[in-house]
């Protein structure tokens, strides 16, 4: 090869380099800019500033971000807090329940751990924070985690033992009944189907306006065994309060807690 063939071996060359290098340059701008442009899209603390008095909307995020702080879901604070203020739930109310909700998913997040002495994964936290609304104690989490499958997810049954004490059943009986399926390797198909079979005494779980059932938590929870699945709560897309804040008139009684 002579040397105007070396030449134009290396222009040739050096060409295709700044090329490809450009052209990756011009990719990593684009899925830059798309990350921001769905982050921002996605943000709900800028939802929750728009729906929800400066003050309220202030210490909810903050009170948001202490829980992720604490390895707690916030995802499903801030969705609670959309879902609430959608309603047209008063704000104190918001704060309120929100402040009850953080602090329970605390307690479910110790009892886990102290159950089945390992890091708990959102959903099983969130679901042990909506039994613990519904009266089931710590101690009755903390007994599920340590005798359940050390294989299995505790989400839904968790969320399933929480439904059945909303319908009266016994926190006692709800633990045992889904423990025992549990043990018998059945489906979350199978849990949810405890309600059917098991009668509660009574029906105190009427006007509910805010939990979840088993069957609608199960399906929207599977894989069993994901770590941080679907949200519990409502979906990303929770309606917003028509673009105006919640301003006390005409607010919905305060929400069970």
């Amino acid at each position: 090869m002579n040397t105007r063939q070396i030449g134009f071996s290396l222009r040739h060359d050096t060409k295709a380099d700044i090329r490809h290098f450009i052209f990756q340059l011009m990719a990593i701008l684009l899925l830059a800019a798309s990350a921001n442009a769905q982050g921002a899209a996605k943000d709900p603390s800028t939802r929750l500033r728009e729906v929800l008095p400066a003050d309220v909307a202030a210490r909810v995020i903050a009170r948001i971000a202490d829980a992720r702080a604490h390895q707690l879901p916030g995802e499903a604070l801030e969705n609670r807090a959309l879902k609430f203020a959608a309603k047209g739930v008063d704000p104190a109310s918001i704060e309120r329940s929100i402040n009850e909700q953080a602090l329970r998913m605390e307690n479910a997040r110790a009892a886990l751990v102290s159950g089945r002495g390992s890091k708990p994964a959102g959903d099983e936290i969130e679901a042990g924070a909506e039994a613990m609304r519904k009266g089931v104690d710590g101690a009755a989490v903390a007994a599920l985690a340590k005798n359940a499958p050390r294989d299995r997810s505790l989400a839904v049954p968790l969320f399933v033992i929480g439904s059945l004490t909303d319908r009266g059943v016994s926190a006692d009986q709800a633990m045992q009944s889904v423990l025992d399926r549990l043990t018998a390797r059945a489906s979350d198909a199978d849990l949810e189907s405890l309600g059917s079979e098991i009668s509660p005494r009574n029906n105190s779980g009427q006007g509910r306006p805010d939990g979840q059932s088993g069957r609608e938590f199960g399906q929207s929870h599977r894989p069993a065994n994901s770590g941080r699945p679907a949200n519990a709560g409502p979906p990303a897309g929770v309606p917003g309060n028509g673009g105006k804040k919640a301003n006390g008139q005409g607010h919905k009684p305060p929400p069970k807690n």
